[in-house]
């Protein structure tokens, strides 16, 4: 017997004097009850410590035995070890230490009777511990009864095993589930590796949309240099405006998070359709005839058509092209049904043109433009409030004289130098 088998019998003298009997009378009984009738004999077992058996190699699966009686660690352990790296714990508690060191145990042969913690407490202190719960456990026990076998597999064990075992069973069992969970780990470092060349693609992909929406935003932008950040700041309102209102149970269900996450990135590409406009219309200092503001409404329909033929060119359908194209057309509506270029009234407007409308709106006021200076941040706010419920939704009014500070900030922080001395 190994020295710390030894050690084992020597803590459990004081139980077997009492019963008036040694050591070497008890053995032969337990591992009677333990295997049942002799199968083989097993010759001396060299290690079942808390330390493993040699593996230069490193390549063997690591078995982790708990059970209260020395003999039955030791006939088991014998049995195992020359197929596998094994461990040894003689109570609940240490067998969760042992869990927990490194090399974790692929796989734990669980006594169901022991003192103090029985193996149903440590099972179920294995499956608490992040660390632990994914590691199979059999059940190993003297209790006889259908009723022990399915607790222990409702609990979660992978396996349960009946005393008097039979070495045969026990290696396949051991074999069966080492296997299983080969497979699951595979699985599982497969799936992980895939999900994150997912998530590094897919952030390969935002960035590259959100670069080619702000270099075709800036095409139209770029035909008029007094814009400065209009872009940036349209935008900003748009995430603040979507925001407050998607508190308002009304709007809840169509402006989630993901909504508005689509509705911000497409909001730069609202003015797209400038770029089909003429200089001398898009960069008049004076009043625009007639004519000529027939032809800067066009922008709305040329900047949605130029939006559906980018669709058209997609495999599958993009999300926020379509709430792009819909920001595009109608972001000139008005809520009484007098803007254009499709004369939609109330909530026949889509709700981003109806956030962009007044965020547009609003910019333009507070901005020095070719055919007007700039608005106060106070005139701008009656100018918007004059408009509720004519030019723009009450919602979107409301949300937006709730969050006023924000938008002065916004403002601020990418305002050009007319719009911060406007919002000054």
């Amino acid at each position: 017997m190994s020295r710390w088998c030894a050690g084992l019998a020597k803590e459990a003298a004081p139980e077997v004097d009492k019963q008036n009997t040694t050591h070497r009378d008890l053995r032969p009984r337990v591992v009677r009850a333990f295997w049942g009738p002799p199968i083989h004999p097993f010759g001396a077992f060299h290690v079942i410590t808390d330390t493993l058996a040699p593996d230069p190699g490193n390549t063997r699966s690591t078995i982790l035995i708990v059970d209260d009686v020395p003999e039955n660690l030791e006939v088991l352990g014998e049995l195992l070890q020359p197929l596998y790296r094994v461990r040894g714990a003689q109570s609940g508690m240490r067998a969760l230490q042992v869990a927990c060191s490194s090399p974790m145990p692929d796989l734990i042969l669980l006594d169901v009777m022991m003192p103090g913690m029985d193996g149903y407490a440590v099972f179920e202190a294995l499956r608490a511990d992040p660390r632990t719960r994914d590691i199979p456990v059999i059940f190993v026990t003297a209790l006889d009864g259908v009723r022990e076998e399915e607790k222990g597999l409702e609990l979660g064990a992978v396996d349960y095993i009946s005393k008097p075992l039979r070495p045969t069973i026990v290696l396949a069992r051991v074999h069966t589930q080492l296997e299983l969970k080969k497979a699951r780990d595979g699985l599982r470092d497969q799936n992980t590796f895939l999900e994150a060349e997912i998530a590094r693609r897919m952030g390969e992909n935002l960035l590259i949309q959100e670069v080619s929406i702000r270099a075709l935003a800036r095409l139209a932008e770029i035909r008029d240099p007094e814009t400065g950040n209009h872009l940036r700041r349209t935008q900003a309102y748009m995430n603040v405006l979507a925001r407050r209102l998607a508190l308002d149970p009304r709007h809840a269900a169509t402006l989630t998070p993901h909504t508005i996450d689509l509705i911000v990135k497409s909001a730069p590409l609202h003015d797209i359709g400038k770029v089909g406009i003429p200089d001398y219309i898009l960069l008049k200092p004076g009043k625009l005839t007639p004519e000529e503001w027939t032809i800067m409404q066009t922008h709305a329909r040329l900047g949605a058509e130029a939006i559906e033929h980018a669709e058209e060119d997609a495999e599958r359908p993009v999300p926020f092209l379509a709430i792009a194209k819909e920001i595009a057309r109608h972001h000139h509506e008005r809520w009484d049904g007098s803007g254009y270029p499709d004369r939609l009234a109330g909530e026949a407007i889509p709700i981003a043109a109806r956030l962009m409308a007044l965020a547009d709106v609003f910019d333009a006021l507070i901005s020095r433009r070719v055919y007007k200076d700039p608005v106060s941040l106070d005139g701008a706010r009656e100018m918007i409030c004059a408009g509720r419920g004519t030019h723009f939704d009450p919602d979107v009014v409301d949300a937006f004289l709730a969050d006023l500070p924000q938008f002065a900030d916004i403002a601020s922080r990418y305002g050009d130098e007319a719009a911060e001395a406007a919002a000054s």
